[in-house]
């Protein structure tokens, strides 16, 4: 596409909200006006002055960031901001109630897209409705670029570079371990988890997308081997450790198959991969796996059951634009562990992969996994040959965005396991 008269290489939709505002502040931290032609857009134009304000305050070297005005539920405004710009960069969810007029609008712009969305059953609509007019369109729209699914996606696919690259062949297997962590939930996330589990209850399609763990690679390509996501505590012998469900392996888990399969298969067309949360060793560890599993599963229950998840959003949720505080913000972290097996003409081998990072994972991390993540669009840097389509981290950006991630302080470390 040509970009030569649009005015913007990057707009961040939704830059009063939480998330926004903080890929705000780390893009005008690592970049200057000079390299980035940046601006910020949203509904609320007090609001958005107010942040620009305070950019403008607390960052070097900006002298002024430009203003877009548009509404979520308004597709010509949509229309005219992704026409303005070469990247998007949208924090607005819920995405199944406001995601898909912008995404439309990107594709027909030719526009490339990303987000920070874990709304599988919005994503899978959008593979179905926009894949092959991005395709041709030569649109990279980006889903999952936040704590879902950069870490498990990214990770996934250093280790498996890692395997092909020593061993000349991949990981049969790969099992990621949420090792630590610590940080804050805003009223944006809690919202989408509602309009997830809304739609599974009356979407007999959402319904399947959160049951079949391929249900987000290509169509004709939505069955293989993999049995889904681990149930119940269980002990892991390669970690030495009990382990409980993942609450975002229902997410994860799907995100790197889409990826497999839009690759042409790197990691095998029988490959597997599973999510877990590990809680230590002994009778502790077990007694914190069956705790944590039942936790998870009295959650789920609840938010399947109507008026139990109504009244979760209306009196223990926190309120959209509500979120975390900025210490906690600071004050979090992540530890992810990722260990894939293999068999090579020489034998048996295990890589070892660490995906970590020092503020909390699903604003602070994730502030920087977006920006970067949009970066990487706005400079066209991809290491697969796919030039448009409904995309993953992995499918849509792959290496460059690790590196860059590097660079803004993220750990995305590799080795054989002994």
């Amino acid at each position: 596409m040509k970009y030569d008269n649009r005015p913007y290489d990057l707009v961040i939709w939704g830059a009063t909200g939480v998330a926004g505002r903080l890929v705000a502040e780390h893009l005008t931290e690592r970049y200057t006006p000079d390299s980035l032609s940046l601006a910020i857009g949203g509904r609320d134009e007090g609001r958005l002055n107010e942040i620009r304000s305070a950019l403008l305050s607390e960052q070097q070297g900006w002298e002024d960031i430009p203003l877009v005005l548009g509404d979520a539920t308004d597709p010509d405004s949509l229309r005219s901001i992704a026409q303005d710009t070469r990247v998007v960069c949208t924090t607005v969810g819920p995405y199944t109630k406001y995601g898909t007029p912008l995404v439309e609008a990107c594709v027909e712009g030719g526009t490339h897209y990303c987000d920070l969305t874990g709304e599988i059953n919005w994503v899978r609509e959008m593979i179905d409705r926009y894949h092959e007019q991005a395709v041709d369109s030569h649109t990279r729209i980006v889903h999952s670029c936040g704590f879902d699914s950069i870490p498990a996606d990214l990770g996934t696919q250093l280790v498996q570079s890692y395997a092909l690259e020593t061993f000349d062949a991949p990981c049969d297997m790969v099992t990621l371990y949420l090792e630590e962590g610590r940080g804050g939930v805003s009223g944006g996330t809690m919202a989408s988890m509602v309009e997830l589990f809304q739609a599974v209850s009356r979407d007999p399609l959402a319904k399947q997308t959160i049951s079949n763990p391929y249900s987000l690679a290509p169509k004709g390509k939505r069955s293989g081997v993999d049995t889904g996501a681990q149930i119940g505590p269980k002990y892991d012998p390669l970690r030495n450790a009990w382990t409980a469900p993942s609450p975002m392996a229902l997410i994860n888990e799907r995100v790197i198959h889409r990826s497999n399969a839009l690759l042409e298969y790197p990691y095998g067309q029988e490959f597997t991969c599973r999510e877990v949360a590990t809680t230590g060793r002994g009778p502790l560890g077990f007694v914190g796996a069956s705790a944590a599993s039942a936790g998870l599963a009295v959650a789920t229950a609840g938010m399947r059951f109507g008026p139990t998840r109504e009244a979760l959003r209306r009196f223990v949720f926190p309120d959209p634009g509500e979120g975390p505080t900025r210490e906690q913000i600071e004050n979090g972290y992540f530890t992810i562990r990722l260990i894939g097996r293999g068999i090579a003409t020489s034998g048996p081998f295990e890589i070892q992969g660490t995906v970590s990072a020092d503020r909390d994972p699903g604003y602070g991390a994730t502030a920087k996994m977006l920006g970067e993540a949009a970066m990487c669009l706005v400079r066209n840097e991809c290491t697969s040959s796919l030039s448009g389509g409904i995309l993953t981290p992995a499918s849509g950006i792959g290496q460059p965005l690790v590196e860059r991630l590097r660079d803004a302080g993220m750990i995305f470390s590799v080795e054989q396991r002994d």
